[in-house]
Parts: C-alpha cells; sequence; structure tokens
C-alpha cells in the first residue's frame, strides 16, 4: 500500500489543480466534474512523466518531501493538461 500513496496524492491533487487552474482561466474551464477528470489524468502523468525522467522531487517517498513533491507534481501536472484540453475545446469550437 505505501507504494500507492504517491500515485494516490498525485491524483487528488491533479484534481485540485485542474480545479484551481479552471478557477484561475474561466476561458478554459471544463466545469467542475471535467476540471477534475482532466486533473486527475494530468496528476497522474505529470507525476509518472517526472518520475520517468529522474525528478522525482523528494524522492516519492511517504515523508514531508515526499508528499510535498507529489503534491507539486500533481497539482501542476493536473492544472497543465486542464488548460491544453481547454485550450483545444476552444480551438474546436469555433
Amino acid at each position: 500500500m505505501e507504494s500507492m500513496l504517491p500515485l494516490i496524492i498525485n491524483l487528488i491533487s491533479g484534481a485540485v489543480g485542474g480545479n484551481i487552474a479552471g478557477g484561475l482561466m474561466k476561458n478554459l474551464s471544463l466545469g467542475t466534474l471535467g476540471n477534475s477528470i482532466v486533473g486527475i489524468l494530468g496528476g497522474g502523468a505529470g507525476g509518472a512523466l517526472l518520475s520517468m525522467l529522474g525528478l522525482d522531487v523528494g524522492g516519492g517517498g511517504t515523508d514531508i518531501a515526499g508528499i510535498l513533491g507529489n503534491v507539486a507534481s500533481g497539482g501542476v501536472g493536473g492544472g497543465v493538461l486542464m488548460a491544453i484540453i481547454g485550450v483545444l475545446k476552444n480551438a474546436f469550437a469555433k
């Protein structure tokens, strides 16, 4: 279960990051549910990408540095993916 904790933190942080980004960029928002779903995907992908690149912030452990690293990578990944999908949605809607 301990190895699942970083992934769970990334996914939850991604959902939060997606919703924060949607709140800040209202023209790109996908709605609460859309922001959450895309944020979850982005949080998981962001954490996995940083880990594959060897940039595992905080080592991905269960200490405070690892948890904060996972929160940051998940939140940023969720926010970035939500913004990208929002831009694409707006581009295709025109």
